[in-house]
């Protein structure tokens, strides 16, 4: 099973990042992601096989998750993949730590994979027609967050991909 580690947006604010995608979408085209399926990735794991699953759970059920807020204030894009974001103009350390103590505690666990580059995003839509970003309109949203989830992505017939959470972590 295809999994990652996420955190999920607030319903409030999942509301907005759909608003934001519509408005990249008739500006940028592409392929825009479902509000339902708005996250920030802390640890992409891919193919996983059950036994390890469960065990990747029963983990992530017990690990505390100290209460953070994310700024979102800029919109960017990867070239290569045509994927246009939101993100931060500036780093965001308690969020960055986050994700590294999270890839050690996976790698003590036998999880390859960790990059070496951490860039915090919301992927807003996929193969844009244009990436330039420029014109969309400022940004400042707050992402209080204090969980995470454990999310299997399930894809279907058409390439689309459905998302079931199999574990949260808990709150500090």
């Amino acid at each position: 099973m295809r999994l990652f580690l996420a955190l999920v947006p607030p319903p409030e604010l999942r509301t907005r990042l759909g608003e934001l995608a519509d408005i990249a979408h008739a500006r940028c085209g592409g392929r825009r992601m479902p509000d339902d399926r708005l996250h920030l990735t802390l640890a992409f794991l891919g193919e996983v096989d059950e036994k390890r699953a469960v065990e990747l759970a029963e983990w992530v059920s017990t690990l505390g998750v100290a209460p953070g807020r994310w700024r979102l204030d800029s919109w960017s894009c990867f070239q290569r993949p045509r994927i246009v974001w939101i993100g931060s103009q500036r780093p965001a350390p308690p969020l960055e730590t986050l994700q590294r103590t999270l890839w050690d505690g996976l790698e003590a666990r036998g999880f390859p994979g960790r990059p070496a580059r951490f860039v915090p995003h919301v992927t807003l839509l996929r193969r844009a027609d244009s990436l330039a970003t420029f014109d969309l309109p400022d940004i400042d949203l707050a992402w209080p967050y204090n969980k995470l989830e454990l999310i299997q992505s399930i894809m279907d017939g058409s390439g689309a991909a459905r998302y079931t959470t199999l574990a949260r972590s808990g709150g500090a």
